[in-house]
This record gives C-alpha cells, sequence and structure tokens, in this order.
C-alpha cells in the first residue's frame, strides 16, 4: 500500500503539511487551482526554500485577506461541499473539521454544531486542510502512519488568553496518541496540524515498516538554534493491512428427529441458548419410509458439548447424535453508535482488509423505538443505515 508516514519530531502544523506535500512533488498549480474552487475569497501560496538547522526544506504561506467573521462547522461544511474537489477530499476534510469541533465543544461544554471557531474557522486553516487533502490525493496515498509528536512546552497566546501547551482543545485531540514534551520552546504541535494527522492516520508509534520512495520536509515559521523546526513526510510501500479473522474450534451436535412435537423442538431451542449454544437451527428433511422430519442442529463450544447432548437426549426422542469439529471464521467486528431523528442506535460492523463489508443495527434497540414509536420496524433500520453510510462517506477511512 502507497503509505504517508509523520514523523512529527519538530511537531506538526497544517503549513508544515503543506510545505512537506510541495516537497514531495505535488503539482502546485494543480493544489491551488483546486483551491480556488473552495474559497470565496482571494489567497495565494508563497512556497519557498528554507534552511532550519542545516536542512533544506520548503515553507508554506498562505496569504488571505484579513477577516472578522468566524465560522460555524454548518458553514465551514457548506463551503467545502459546494466546491469542486473531489469526494474523498470533501469527506476527509469534513471529518477534520468535525473533528476539530468535537475537541473544541468538549472543552466548552458545546455541542460541536455549536461551536464558534477562532483560529481554526479562518480561511487560511480551510485552506491548509483542504490543501492538505487534496494533496493527499493528487500523491495517491492509500494509508496514513504517524510517529509519536512533539509538542514543545511553555505557554501560547490564543483567543481565549494564554494557556499551556499543549492547549485545551490540543490535548483533547491527542486521546489515544502518544505524545512527549522536551525543553523546546513553543507550541510545536497546533489545532490544524494534530487535526489533519489524528483524522487521517491508522497508526501512531515510533515508526512504520515500509520501503521508502521519498522524503520530503515542511518548514515551520519559528526557527530554533540547533533544532530543526521541520516536518519530515516520507512516502513508501508497506505490505496491506489485513483486519484480523477470528478462527474458533467449535462442535456441530446434529440429529435427525420424524416423531417428535414441534412445541417441545421450540422448547429445545430456545433452552439450547439458555444453556450456552452458538446457534441452534432446524432443517426440514426426508427420512426412511417417506417421514418429513427435521434435522436439529446445535453449533458450541467444546466444553458446552455434555450439557447440549444432554438436554437433546432428554427432552427429545432421538437414540444418537452426530458429533463433528468445525472451523468458524469470523470477521473483526465492532459497535459504532449513530444519532438518528429517532435517538442513538448501535450498529454493528464487520471489516475485511480493513474496509467495512457489513453493517447492520441492533435489532433489539430498532425493535424498542419502533413499538414505543408507533412506526415501521424498517423505519428505523433504515434511518440507522442511512446516518451510517453519511458518516462513512464523509470519514473516508474505508
Amino acid at each position: 500500500m502507497r503509505t504517508l508516514y509523520f514523523d512529527c519530531f519538530a511537531g506538526v502544523s497544517g503549513n508544515m503539511i503543506l510545505g512537506g506535500l510541495a516537497a514531495l512533488g505535488i503539482d502546485r498549480e494543480e493544489l491551488v487551482s483546486q483551491l480556488r474552487s473552495v474559497t470565496p475569497v482571494d489567497f495565494a501560496i508563497d512556497f519557498t526554500d528554507v534552511n532550519r538547522s542545516g536542512i533544506s526544506s520548503l515553507h508554506a504561506n498562505v496569504r488571505v485577506p484579513e477577516e472578522k467573521a468566524h465560522r460555524h462547522l454548518r458553514e465551514i461544511e457548506k463551503i467545502i461541499d459546494a466546491s469542486a474537489v473531489s469526494e474523498l477530499v470533501k469527506g476527509r476534510s469534513n471529518s477534520i473539521f468535525r473533528r476539530l469541533a468535537e475537541a473544541e465543544g468538549k472543552v466548552h461544554g458545546v455541542a460541536a454544531e455549536k461551536v464558534h471557531f477562532h483560529e481554526v474557522g479562518a480561511m487560511d486553516a480551510i485552506i491548509d486542510i483542504v490543501g492538505a487533502c487534496i494533496g493527499f490525493e493528487l500523491l495517491g496515498i492509500e494509508r496514513f502512519v504517524c510517529s509519536k509528536i512533539h509538542l514543545g512546552s511553555g505557554f501560547v497566546d490564543m483567543a481565549h488568553g494564554k494557556f499551556p501547551v499543549p492547549p485545551p482543545a490540543v490535548t483533547e485531540l491527542l486521546k489515544g496518541v502518544p505524545f512527549y514534551s522536551t525543553e523546546v520552546q513553543g507550541e510545536l504541535a497546533t489545532p490544524t496540524g494534530v487535526a489533519i494527522v489524528t483524522t487521517v492516520c491508522e497508526e501512531f508509534g515510533s515508526g512504520a515498516e515500509m520501503t521508502v520512495d521519498q522524503v520530503g520536509y515542511g518548514a515551520g515559521t519559528r526557527e530554533y538554534d540547533r533544532f530543526p523546526n521541520v516536518l519530515r513526510m516520507i512516502i513508501g510501500e508497506t505490505a496491506a493491512v489485513r483486519s484480523q479473522i477470528i478462527t474458533d474450534q467449535l462442535v456441530l451436535l446434529e440429529t435427525n428427529i420424524d416423531d417428535l412435537s414441534p412445541q417441545i423442538l421450540g422448547f429445545v431451542m430456545e433452552r439450547a441458548f439458555e444453556i450456552g449454544a452458538l446457534d441452534c437451527w432446524f432443517t426440514p428433511i426426508q427420512m426412511k419410509k417417506n417421514r418429513p422430519a427435521v434435522m436439529l442442529s446445535v453449533l458450541c463450544e467444546s466444553e458446552r458439548r455434555t450439557e447440549l447432548s444432554d438436554l437433546i437426549y432428554q427432552e427429545t426422542t432421538t437414540l444418537g447424535i452426530r458429533v463433528r469439529p468445525v472451523e468458524r471464521e469470523c470477521l473483526e467486528r465492532e459497535f459504532v453508535s449513530v444519532e438518528t431523528e429517532f435517538g442513538p442506535i448501535d450498529v454493528k460492523i464487520g471489516k475485511l482488509n480493513g474496509r467495512v463489508v457489513n453493517a447492520m443495527p441492533e435489532y433489539e434497540q430498532v425493535r424498542r423505538i419502533a413499538l414505543a414509536k408507533g412506526i415501521a420496524f424498517r423505519t428505523v433500520r433504515d434511518a440507522a443505515l442511512s446516518v451510517f453510510n453519511v458518516t462513512r462517506s464523509r470519514s473516508a477511512t474505508s
């Protein structure tokens, strides 16, 4: 897989990412051309060759007219959705801004949609974020990996006052991400830069196993003595990531029955699940003397075999049970919660090779809402799937 590795030994910012992408050889004219469809104001990006403590790098300076108005999330999403960039770029860009809004909202105690963006809602931040996503697409990146993030130290002046490094919103964005601080003074990791890498990257750590093809350095604006304030961006090939396939060694109990009441069969199924059967089913079959019959099948873990066999012998008329060891494969599974017009609903998803291949809202939750509101089951189920698919499309991480 074509992989981009962010080596954040000097932190990360939006303009460092733009500079690094330019150093990696993206078509700068194409980048600016696509950004023209996004921005409602005139702008320019100056790419300058600079030297940061002996490392030749590119500094990206975004120039936009001064703005006094600040934007909310929906305004930013409308700007991006109305542009001519690809759906992949729109989805990634909106996901990054939503992640920013959720972090800001958590800090200020408001919903993401109510967040009144200051620095990150400015047009230069929009250019940084959408421009980065355009660059990723131009380079054909399939996978993103990031190092531990160097944060710097000290204090930083922001719209709400003076805050320690990292400021509150950045701290929220860093949840679950490895980072560190040193004696280097200043804010090395900005909200925009951290939002970009924490949204697109699948893996964080000290390194990635890859074959290196290209290396580019994006320069930060601040200069230090004997410390290269640059973001190293490496493109290479990594092995395709395969989702974990879970394999279980199970036991299948089967028996054919042609002389038992359906009521008792129903009871046997209920008891089998209560005891711990993983699955239980009936198959219509034809037995000797042309008798219609049922094959009872019970799938279980080996430690449940004796208890379930005893149930079958005690409650049915069978005189024998076929026992077979079976191997079961399962996709990697997880639950995600979606907010629908009827309330929150959990959706169980299955992944293959990192891609969602199955999604289904939880039956009991859908059933409960449908009964409580007096609406069709499929209306609630389809609403949950619709929200899930829209969210998935915006994240563009399948």
